[in-house]
């Protein structure tokens, strides 16, 4: 494929808003860690983080969370960074489509047919119909229309609510806009972790023809009603065949061996009906083909995947190698299918 490249006023646009924005504590309190955790000086690897993050566009958490500290230049050139991402991102999702994945309204109505699921809007004078909905769910997710991390996700309990005009009330004036059915996930993902829907995300590219499959992570919930590392969860790279390639581990220096409720070994974990989930991944990366390069929320449910969301951000997941022993990347098959 030939290359399309990134361009250079994108990459200094980024580079500049970063410069302005650098916290030099932090970039300090990370070296000082990645230095204890290696053996190595950190004079050295402040040094090391800046040169990184100046000519090689690695940003300084991805620094922390790949272990650079102990890789050379050729297996650091493997990895993918969120600065390459961000420039992506910024490339091949229309400005004009991202909104249909910023609202998560908004991506419901336009993604139904792969939610698999029962949702409705908060809206005045529907409070009748949240209580008709919540009562028969038994328990519902909320969600803010715009939200990152998992932020602005809340569970609820019919058997809780008391006052349902209060309860309506308050959505709206917490902006919690959405209401969803709770999904119930595959057996073998409830076995690690059954107080959380666990999601899988699947990083892919749509080329106008063919999707192409760039990263796939499993991650874990800690039984909170997300499984972002904001509620505790962590995440293990998953291979082509959807296997746990090692341990669990998040961007806190976290590492799980184990799940820490269940005990179930997180090297151990197979993703249940990988093809259906490619095949799913090729059917829901075609709705918007003008928002190029996705990062899938997917659940893998006892009749299949369902959608949970899209971010056109997608974001970076990538290998740990001193948790999974593999010290390379995925970046070459992000090269390989974009063509950068």
């Amino acid at each position: 494929m030939p290359s399309r490249g990134l361009g250079l006023a994108p990459r200094l646009h980024y580079l500049a808003d970063r410069a302005r924005r650098i916290n030099v504590g932090s970039v300090l309190e990370r070296a000082k860690e990645t230095a204890a955790q290696h053996g190595r000086s950190t004079p050295v690897i402040v040094a090391d983080m800046l040169w990184s993050a100046g000519f090689r566009q690695v940003g300084f958490q991805d620094y922390v969370d790949y272990d650079f500290a102990i890789l050379n230049r050729a297996e650091r050139a493997t990895y993918m960074t969120h600065p390459v991402s961000n420039e992506l991102s910024q490339k091949y999702d229309h400005p004009d489509f991202r909104h249909l994945f910023q609202d998560k309204v908004e991506f419901d109505r336009v993604f139904s047919d792969f939610l698999c699921r029962e949702w409705m809007v908060v809206e005045p004078g529907n409070a009748d119909a949240v209580r008709e909905f919540t009562v028969r769910q038994g328990t519902i997710v909320t969600k803010e229309p715009v939200g990152q991390a998992g932020t602005g996700v809340h569970r609820y309990h019919a058997a809780d609510i008391a006052d349902w005009d209060e309860f309506h009330r308050g959505l709206l004036a917490r902006g919690e806009l959405l209401i969803e059915e709770v999904i119930v996930q595959h057996e073998d993902l409830a076995a690690v972790c059954p107080g959380t829907v666990n999601t899988t995300r699947v990083t892919a590219f749509f080329d106008g023809e063919k999707t192409h499959i760039l990263a796939i992570a499993q991650k874990f919930g800690r039984g909170a009603v997300s499984d972002q590392m904001t509620f505790g969860g962590f995440y293990t790279m998953l291979d082509d065949d959807g296997h746990a390639v090692g341990p669990g581990y998040d961007s806190h220096s976290h590492v799980h061996v184990r799940h820490p409720d269940s005990g179930f070994v997180i090297a151990d974990f197979q993703l249940p009906m990988i093809d259906q989930v490619k095949e799913f991944v090729d059917r829901v990366a075609r709705v918007v083909p003008q928002v190029q390069y996705v990062g899938w929320d997917i659940v893998v449910t006892p009749d299949g995947p369902v959608l949970v969301e899209g971010n056109w951000g997608a974001g970076v997941y990538e290998n740990k190698p001193s948790v999974t022993g593999v010290r390379t990347g995925h970046k070459p098959r992000y090269r390989a299918a974009i063509g950068f």
